[in-house]
């Protein structure tokens, strides 16, 4: 069985308006300099059984080609502060492989059908400290339909995932995403009012 990828997300999310200006950085302990934002175009199908099986248990399963992590992804339940995400290639055509649908049997066996579709113009900042990569920050604008509900939403969102040189302690995280926040409020952002972007694209 192919081997998936493994990430652990440690993220923040926050909901901010079409014109809303983006945060300045300079007071977030480690960052010393932030790249030019790179642009992507994420298009993304997520899938569940009728019943909702995956929801349910904390758990998506998403197809998404652009990117450079463009694939078959599988979330797992949220676990502390972070969330375990694996991933696997686009691999030939659009059926779920093998090696995916091995992964979620322990969750279901049962047909998978489409449940959401989430195209998103994504651009992505990193910060960078003497380390590395600390962090990296998304500006995302968002369209998302429901398939099953066929209804439609659109909006923007900011999202900061902690990258390989990032404090490793409780404290340091805390301490950065404490200036992450006060970044966020000063530029004109809000926390997040959904958990996720499925979430909000089911109305949730």
């Amino acid at each position: 069985m192919t081997e998936p990828s493994r990430t652990v997300e440690v993220e923040r999310k926050y909901d901010v308006d079409d014109v809303t200006p983006l945060p300045v950085w300079d007071g977030v302990p480690g960052v010393e300099s932030v790249s030019t934002g790179e642009a992507r175009a994420l298009d993304a199908q997520y899938f569940d059984t009728a019943g909702g099986t995956l929801a349910r248990s904390g758990v998506a399963l998403r197809r998404r080609t652009g990117g450079p992590d463009e694939g078959w992804h599988v979330k797992g339940p949220r676990e502390g502060d972070g969330r375990l995400e694996l991933g696997w290639p686009l691999g030939e055509g659009a059926g779920l492989p093998d090696a995916v649908a091995a992964t979620i049997a322990r969750w279901t066996t049962d047909p998978l059908t489409p449940l959401a579709r989430i195209e998103n113009d994504r651009t992505a900042y990193l910060l960078t400290g003497p380390d590395g990569v600390v962090a990296e920050f998304v500006d995302d604008r968002v369209r998302a339909t429901d398939l099953r509900a066929d209804v439609q939403r659109e909006w923007r969102e900011w999202e900061m995932e902690l990258g390989p040189a990032a404090p490793a302690d409780p404290a340091g995280r805390q301490a950065f995403f404490d200036a992450v926040e006060r970044a966020v409020h000063a530029a004109g952002g809000r926390d997040s009012a959904s958990g996720s972007k499925l979430a909000r694209a089911l109305g949730v």
